[in-house]
């Protein structure tokens, strides 16, 4: 059986962007459809702001959060983590723009924001 963290994993690597991998794979627990995580999340590839702010699937795992009605302190502690594992948690730091050093690739940062939602909605 295939974990939520596959599933959002095959979701990046199958063309959807960071946010939307999270977002459509915990929709349901989002309280919407995958259309409807498809379009809200779009904004949101290559990180908040197109690489200047946080890697979108950090941003996915804080709108299932938001949806479901989690607290910040919660989305707090995926930042932590994903900052502890990964150096980072801005996009272009992640993928080395301009320091030329790739801290981690989509896909590893779609599984990690995925390991730490899983954390915060159990």
């Amino acid at each position: 059986m295939e974990t939520r963290k596959q599933i959002a994993v095959e979701k990046k690597n199958c063309g959807h962007n960071c946010a939307q991998a999270i977002l459509c794979t915990y929709a349901d627990i989002a309280g919407i459809d995958e259309a409807t995580a498809m379009h809200l999340a779009a904004p949101f590839g290559a990180g908040m702001g197109n690489m200047e702010g946080t890697c979108g699937a950090i941003v996915g795992a804080g709108l299932v959060l938001g949806l479901a009605g989690a607290s910040t302190k919660q989305m707090r502690q995926i930042m932590n983590k994903f900052q502890e594992r990964n150096g980072a948690t801005q996009c272009k730091l992640l993928k080395g723009v301009g320091t030329g050093k790739v801290l981690r690739e989509c896909s590893d940062c779609v599984a990690d924001a995925a390991e730490f939602l899983e954390e915060q909605i159990g």
